[in-house]
């Protein structure tokens, strides 16, 4: 891929740069600025090369509407905090707003436009009008920085179309992100363990399939859990099943042991009656083994056992890739499992990677340092489609 300084002097240049600022808001408030804070090493390295800096980014899903919820101004605000300089926000996407904010920046001066998923076009199948919305992005600079990592695997107009417009490179955070995922799949240092959760079985099927291939052990928790749990003949209650891919995961587990693989399922699951997401409650929380989840309960954490297997299979491991949670983590009394998942990545020596997404939130929401992990991903499904041996646009398009 093409990095900043093939680019070269920028001095006076104005500068595109596809941001992911999807950060979580409670109101207008920021509750982790992790992604914000990631894009500062390429964002600071413009402005002091004298570039104006105009930057692209998305929160939530506007579907191509303008709505006030979706506003970038909290992420203006904070970034502008971060960089300890004023962040001029537009109103619009690629309007005159944005048009005269690009042309009034100074050398090493900073604006944002709005919402980029505010534009129809923006993640339009259509290529003719993510085209011509790609056409106006472009009139707003001279060249193209793509620093947004969680966006690389979608072809839309600020991510894929634009970077065909003008001279373009990987800014110093996707250029990370790739090279610490090449690790994982060329030659990672063994054992090689990899730690799955979340809810959806569909959503891993291609990367379990790829990663069976290249890891030593796979470790399963999480909502997906259950699905494999199904598949080995147990009963799961009222647990999140994936009826559709019982048989697939019989499968991995055949093909898992003819290769002489392990899958590690949960020994013990807690589990409850009944629990509101939404509120953040839960009724009774017990534990039992994984073969004896009662019909009228649902597995909502890994239980304390499996949480001992499991951190044993990490801390024994020389390179470990984690993504989902253990359980429905954002509540206390399910949380224990994705913290010790999270301990054990932060206490071993081995090369340790969290797959952005659910993963990224939990471990600063249970008090852990990013620092305490080699890598922190802001990309959970990229690196997943990454690491799953698919051809991701946004980053096809910086090779040259």
């Amino acid at each position: 891929m093409r990095s900043v300084p093939d680019l070269g002097a920028l001095a006076g240049k104005r500068v595109l740069i596809r941001c992911d600022f999807n950060v979580p808001l409670d109101g207008d408030v920021i509750t982790d600025d992790g992604r914000i804070r990631a894009a500062l090493p390429t964002l600071t390295g413009l402005l002091q090369a004298g570039a104006k800096v105009v930057v692209l980014a998305h929160l939530g899903r506007p579907k191509g509407l303008l709505n006030p919820k979706y506003s970038l101004a909290p992420a203006a605000k904070r970034l502008g905090e971060l960089l300890g300089t004023d962040v001029k926000l537009a109103t619009d996407v690629v309007g005159e707003s944005a048009q005269a904010m690009a042309a009034g920046l100074a050398d090493g001066e900073i604006g944002m436009c709005e919402n980029v998923r505010y534009e129809p076009g923006e993640e339009s199948k259509d290529d003719a009008e993510r085209a011509a919305l790609a056409a106006r992005y472009a009139a707003l600079a001279d060249v193209f920085v793509s620093d947004g990592f969680g966006v690389v695997h979608r072809k839309q107009a600020s991510v894929y179309d634009v970077a065909k417009l003008l001279p373009s490179a990987a800014g110093s955070l996707v250029a990370k992100e790739v090279e610490v995922l090449r690790k994982l799949t060329e030659e990672p240092a063994r054992p090689y363990v990899v730690v799955l959760g979340g809810a959806k079985v569909a959503d891993k099927l291609a990367v379990i399939d790829n990663l069976l291939k290249v890891a030593d052990t796979l470790v399963v928790g999480g909502g997906m859990s259950y699905t494999f749990l199904k598949a080995k003949g147990y009963e799961v209650g009222s647990s999140i099943l994936d009826a559709d891919n019982v048989e697939a995961c019989k499968g991995y587990l055949a093909q898992a042991e003819a290769a002489g693989k392990q899958i590690l399922l949960p020994v013990d699951t807690r589990v409850a009656a009944e629990f509101d997401f939404a509120g953040r409650t839960v009724s009774q929380v017990t534990v039992v083994p994984s073969d004896q989840i009662p019909a009228d309960q649902g597995g909502l954490d890994i239980g304390p056992e499996t949480e001992k297997i499991f951190a044993d299979a990490i801390l024994g491991a020389k390179t470990v890739f984690w993504n989902g949670p253990m359980g429905v983590f954002e509540i206390d009394a399910l949380a224990a499992g994705t913290k010790a998942v999270a301990a054990a990545l932060a206490e071993t020596d081995a090369f340790t990677v969290v797959g952005g997404g659910d993963s990224a939130a939990a471990v600063r929401q249970l008090g852990f340092a990013d620092d305490a992990f080699g890598h922190i991903s802001t990309g959970g499904g990229a690196s997943l489609e990454y690491l799953e041996g698919k051809t991701l646009p946004g980053l096809s398009v910086l090779e040259g």
